[in-house]
């Protein structure tokens, strides 16, 4: 059996498979209004958040689509604020919707800067909001959102997060943190399989949402939520991940949401010294390094994709490489969502032996 260790999919318990084998229900009857109904309790617990959770049958890409179309206007401008391959994603999308995008980049592997988050909205009061990635997994960084979000608000914009590899692993009060929009996905810390993105959409969201002129359809806020208030989705559900989200959230909520921060807390650590214990640093200023993803930089002499090669074929462990620029300098250890300290150690047993092994001659 592999060792799924990418920062996303991530593996699965046993149950949340299991639940998947359930024969289909009514998408449209009481037996899924309940399914739906625990879900989203289940969601507000872990989101800690009064807002409104919606739900979507996409990956989190189209979650943060999403966020962007059902708050922005073609024309409108935003700030883009970047660390990584993540963000500059975000900030993508926009500009395909005629999003006027001010980007706010930091060198890879450093966290965004707050001071310089305020100087860009204090010169531009043109800026409707704020994008930001909370945790990038390509540098393995997780951004400050709490100091980043108190900056924001003091000049009253929109704040629209993608926690898709944060929340249910790192903390992130979103209501006591005013985040807007914030969307996370099924197949990261949520020990599901990929296909959900799930979205929280504060007052002020809601707002924006009412005149907001870039077209949708599919994503529509409003819609999906008259659809959920009747107790259904619309268009036709991922019933069946449904039915596993439901039960690894109900795992989730039997951990408590303390605990399961704290886990990835120790697992990162274990990770990180794992990693160090072999010779390598760490590509992440380890004042913001992740507590679900461990980038390492590797040695000039070590060729990454025969690496991740040898570790797949002859350990079954299966490590993320880099993306764009770093893909032949680091590799990243996925630690979220069904992880703990003895999966790491496993992962530094099988880098201790396969790293001679990629050295080239």
């Amino acid at each position: 059996m592999e060792s799924l260790r990418t920062p996303g999919p991530t593996p699965c318990p046993d149950e949340v498979l299991q639940a998947m084998a359930r024969q289909m229900i009514n998408h449209l009857g009481p037996e899924f209004q309940k399914v739906l109904g625990e879900v989203l309790d289940g969601l507000k617990e872990l989101f800690q958040t009064r807002n409104d959770i919606l739900l979507f049958t996409c990956s989190g890409s189209g979650g943060l689509e999403a966020a962007l179309v059902n708050t922005l206007s073609p024309g409108d401008k935003v700030l883009s604020v970047t660390i990584g391959f993540f963000g500059e994603r975000f900030a993508y999308f926009a500009a395909a919707h005629g999003v006027r995008v001010v980007p706010l980049s930091f060198q890879w592997g450093r966290a965004a800067d707050v001071g310089e988050l305020r100087k860009a909205l204090d010169s531009d009061p043109e800026i409707k909001a704020v994008l930001v990635t909370h945790n990038e997994t390509s540098t393995g960084v997780t951004n400050d959102l709490g100091a980043i979000s108190s900056v924001v608000k003091d000049y009253d914009k929109l704040l629209l997060v993608d926690a898709v590899s944060s929340l249910g692993s790192i903390d992130l009060p979103v209501d006591e943190w005013h985040c807007d929009i914030v969307i996370t996905a099924s197949q990261k810390g949520w020990m599901a399989p990929p296909g959900l993105a799930m979205i929280s959409v504060s007052p002020e969201a809601w707002k924006a949402h009412a005149t907001a002129r870039i077209p949708r359809a599919y994503f529509d806020f409003a819609y999906t939520r008259d659809c959920i208030e009747k107790g259904y989705l619309p268009w036709t559900p991922a019933i069946s991940l449904l039915f596993a989200l439901s039960v690894s959230l109900k795992m989730m909520r039997e951990e408590g949401l303390a605990r399961i921060v704290a886990r990835h807390a120790e697992v990162a650590r274990a990770a990180r010294q794992g990693v160090k214990s072999l010779g390598l640093s760490l590509f992440a200023d380890e004042d913001h390094a992740s507590n679900t993803v461990t980038v390492a930089k590797a040695p000039r002499d070590i060729d990454v994709n025969r690496l991740v090669t040898i570790l797949r074929e002859d350990y079954h462990v299966v490590l993320g490489a880099g993306y764009e620029r770093l893909a032949e300098s680091i590799f990243r250890i996925g630690h979220l969502g069904w992880v703990n300290s003895g999966d790491i150690e496993a992962v530094i047993s099988a880098l201790r032996t396969a790293l001679p092994r990629a050295r080239v001659s």
